[in-house]
């Protein structure tokens, strides 16, 4: 009787009903809050660097934390800013899927601004305020102590431009902005070639014969020209009425084939060009198809998405909490899981290295296994299981009192 009387479903839902006739906003063929990629870099390798440097910062941790005096992670702190960086930012993206959007915008655009949709209190009046939403934009106008952003407006689907000040804006620059988004860059130069070797294909593949006919008699005169024409349009029409595009030619008539590729050195050029933005970027071949060893990794991730990091977590930190804050020890910082990139059969010798040097307790290395803690209170425990732990010793004796007690010390 319970689950019949509380249970719900979707399609008997008198709200789900109604809003088949009630205008609950505007309704599109396509996600409308996903960032558009800038023309010219989403048909290209360019594309999938961003989508690649996106994973990866995405995949390390960024929360709201305290720390002590010396910059020491203490523990979490739990908060709706915290929320939107770890669980859910909008009621369209997790915390993870919002910060692949920041990186993303990032090296698209150069600059993104992240926005508080939400606050528990108003921004411009305080600095005493706590986050529940969080939206990227797009600046289209800079002021002196405010910008103009595109924003999305989750509550009717359109994209509205506002007006904020700076201060309650978190304003990030692509911390690889002089490679990535300058006019003459070495990334802007290797999208244009790309788009020339684009266009240069579809124009090869457009369908054209490209070929020239050569008439048994001499073209000068304005007789001669028409006649030409005529015959051409008769080739033309031979060629689109046959089933097969078989057409024929007189036997003094020659043809000469011209859609041959031409030989340049565009193809050298646009190799160049993605090697330096490899070499620039401190990304590599291996990066990007996952056979990257260790020592790879560890430079991709300090030269390349460190940066990121950095840029995004100071940011955050700067313009989302106040004054008063940092200085009672909260911040926002980031860390990666140093067990990601470890192999399997490495796990068990470093998991008794940090045991036995009590870096780490048990169920910690559990933790970082997948498996569930083990119940044993000494799992919890911070101490060397390799060595035999000595039952407990009596309290310690004082010999002068033991000694006062005998009978025989005032004999002596």
């Amino acid at each position: 009787m319970e689950r019949f009387k509380n249970g719900w479903n979707a399609f008997l839902d008198k709200d789900s009903i109604e809003y088949r006739y009630v205008d609950v906003g505007g309704g599109y063929n396509y996600r409308p809050d996903r960032p558009r990629r800038i023309r010219g870099s989403e048909r290209s390798i360019v594309n999938s660097i961003y989508n690649r440097i996106a994973l990866d910062v995405a995949a390390t941790n960024i929360i709201h934390a305290r720390i002590n005096q010396n910059g020491q992670y203490v523990d979490s702190i739990k908060s709706s800013f915290n929320e939107c960086l770890t669980t859910s930012a909008n009621i369209d993206q997790t915390g993870r899927a919002f910060i692949q959007d920041i990186v993303q915008s990032m090296c698209d655009e150069g600059v993104v601004a992240i926005v508080p949709v939400e606050t528990t209190a108003n921004p411009k009046f305080t600095d005493s305020f706590d986050i529940s939403s969080l939206r990227t934009g797009k600046i289209v106008e800079w002021f002196p102590r405010h910008v103009k952003v595109k924003l999305y407006n989750e509550r009717n689907g359109n994209r509205e431009e506002i007006t904020l000040p700076k201060s309650m804006v978190a304003i990030i620059e692509n911390p690889l902005y002089q490679i990535m988004n300058e006019p003459n860059s070495t990334l802007q130069r290797l999208i244009r070639k790309l788009s020339l070797l684009d266009s240069i294909d579809e124009q090869t593949s457009s369908g054209k014969l490209d070929m020239i006919i050569q008439l048994p008699y001499v073209v000068k005169s304005q007789a001669r020209r028409q006649q030409a024409e005529q015959r051409r349009k008769d080739i033309e029409v031979q060629l689109t009425s046959s089933k097969y595009g078989i057409a024929y030619i007189d036997g003094t008539e020659k043809v000469t084939q011209l859609n041959r590729s031409l030989e340049n050195n565009l193809l050298q050029q646009i190799q160049y060009l993605t090697d330096q933005v490899f070499f620039q970027l401190g990304i590599t071949n291996e990066v990007l198809n996952g056979t990257a060893n260790e020592q790879t990794m560890l430079n991709y991730y300090n030269r390349t998405i460190e940066p990121f990091l950095a840029a995004i977590a100071g940011e955050f930190k700067r313009k989302f909490i106040s004054k008063t804050g940092r200085t009672q020890g909260q911040s926002v910082i980031y860390y990666r899981d140093p067990f990601k990139l470890v192999p399997v059969n490495q796990i068990a010798e470093i998991a008794d290295k940090f045991t036995r040097n009590e870096i780490a307790s048990t169920n910690e290395i559990r933790a970082v296994i997948g498996w569930k803690p083990a119940d044993d209170p000494r799992a919890d425990e911070l101490r060397n299981k390799n060595l035999n732990q000595s039952p407990e010793l009596p309290e310690p004796v004082n010999v002068g009192e033991e000694y006062e007690k005998n009978e025989d010390y005032e004999d002596y």
